[in-house]
């Protein structure tokens, strides 16, 4: 399907982060509140406020919201390098949770360790607003180039 077909664009190299956010609202990443405020095939940066909404019985945010930001950012920068080449979908996500939170906003940062023809890893590191380390995760994603 093109562009003029989905209403989409080819690929995420041809976003920026205030059409990725327009587009991902009403999205799981987007009713999470997670917003993309760097977006580039290097790095990948997203920012959201946790609310009584992230948590779990606890009182503390969830873990799959810490998994959703870790996927959604690693996946995006995947596909901003992969570019026009075909689409990228994440195959293993392995998230450590390291500090609980109750509130405020966290920060992750996606960046590549490992770009290759078929498959990509990417670390994403999630910190508080006094930069200490929340969560860290890694995602591999397969590249899957367009059929000739």
């Amino acid at each position: 399907m093109t562009e003029q077909q989905t209403g989409l664009p080819q690929s995420m190299a041809d976003l920026g982060p205030e059409e990725l956010n327009e587009i991902s609202k009403g999205t799981f990443a987007g009713l999470m509140g997670l917003k993309v405020t760097e977006l580039g095939p290097d790095r990948v940066r997203g920012e959201w406020v946790v609310t009584p909404q992230h948590h779990q019985p606890a009182g503390i945010q969830n873990g799959g919201v810490l998994c959703t930001a870790v996927e959604t950012l690693a996946s995006t920068g995947a596909s901003a390098w992969y570019g026009d080449r075909g689409i990228v979908v994440g195959v293993n996500n392995s998230t450590d949770f390291l500090r609980a939170v109750r509130a405020g906003k966290l920060t992750a940062e996606a960046t590549p360790i490992h770009r290759g023809g078929m498959q990509q890893l990417w670390q994403v590191l999630v910190t508080d607003e006094e930069d200490r380390l929340v969560a860290r995760g890694q995602v591999r994603i397969q590249n899957l180039p367009h059929r000739s």
